[in-house]
C-alpha cells in the first residue's frame, strides 16, 4: 500500500506529501509515527510547512501542525503554498524573524487565518499569524505579534512591561498600535483593500518614541 504520508525535508522547511486516498485519521497517525521516529534527526529546528496532494481545511491544518510539534522538538512558525511568490514571502520572512523566537518565546502561539468581524485574539504569548488582521479586528499580545499579512487593524504588544518588545507585519498600515505604554494611530485610512508591494515593516520603541521602520536583518539583530 502507498504510504499515506511522504516527508521530504529542505534548506527552509519541510513538505508533506499527502495520500489523497487516506483519510484524515489514517495520516494524522503516520504522521505522528513518523516525526517520532524522526525526532532525532530534525532537532529543534524553526520550519516552514507545506501540505500537498490531500486538500486540508484550517481546522485540520492546525491539527497537523500540533502532532509534529507534540511527536517532535520542530517548531513550525508558518505554512506555505504552492504558489511560488507566495511561498518566497513567507520564507524570506520565516528567515527574518525565526531566530527571534527564542527559547523564552517557546510557548509562543501560532494562528491561521483572517482576523475580520471584530474578532479578537489575546495571549500572555508571542503570536505568529499567517494572514490579515482587518480593520475592526485585534491582536494584543504580552510579548511580540508577527503578522505574516497585512496588519490593517489594531494590535497591542508588550504588555507584560517588559522592554523590547515589537510587532512585526508584511504590510503594516494599523489603525491603531500600542507596545508598552507607547502608542502609535495611523492618520491615514488603512487601505487594506489594495495589494502594494509587500515591503515588511517592524514597530519599536527607540528613544521613548513607536517608530515604523522598514525590516532588516541588521534592525532585527539589536533585539
Amino acid at each position: 500500500m502507498k504510504d499515506a504520508v511522504i516527508i521530504k525535508s529542505y534548506q527552509n522547511g519541510i513538505s508533506l506529501l499527502l495520500n489523497p486516498e487516506s483519510s484524515f485519521e489514517e495520516l494524522l497517525e503516520e504522521i505522528a509515527y513518523k516525526f517520532t521516529e524522526s525526532k532525532a534527526f530534525f532537532g529543534e529546528a524553526k520550519m516552514a510547512l507545506s501540505m500537498t496532494g490531500k486538500e486540508l481545511n484550517d481546522a485540520e491544518q492546525l491539527k497537523v501542525i500540533e502532532t509534529i510539534r507534540k511527536c517532535s522538538n520542530l517548531n513550525i512558525i508558518c505554512v506555505v503554498g504552492t504558489d511560488t511568490e507566495t511561498e518566497q514571502h513567507f520564507i524570506k520572512a520565516l528567515e527574518k524573524v525565526d531566530r527571534h523566537f527564542s527559547h523564552e518565546d517557546a510557548s509562543g502561539q501560532f494562528y491561521k487565518g483572517t482576523l475580520k468581524n471584530n474578532q479578537v485574539i489575546e495571549t500572555e504569548a508571542s503570536i505568529v499569524i499567517l494572514g490579515d488582521v482587518y480593520p475592526g479586528s485585534a491582536v494584543i499580545s504580552a510579548h511580540n505579534i508577527i503578522v505574516l499579512g497585512g496588519l490593517y487593524g489594531e494590535a497591542y504588544a508588550g504588555g507584560n512591561g517588559e522592554d523590547g518588545h515589537y510587532v512585526v507585519a508584511l504590510e503594516m498600515a494599523p489603525e491603531r498600535l500600542k507596545i508598552g505604554d507607547f502608542k502609535y494611530k495611523n492618520s491615514k485610512p488603512a487601505k487594506w483593500g489594495i495589494k502594494p508591494k509587500i515591503q515588511p515593516q517592524i514597530a519599536y520603541i527607540k528613544n521613548d518614541r513607536l517608530v515604523l521602520e522598514s525590516l532588516t536583518k541588521e534592525l532585527l539583530s539589536a533585539f
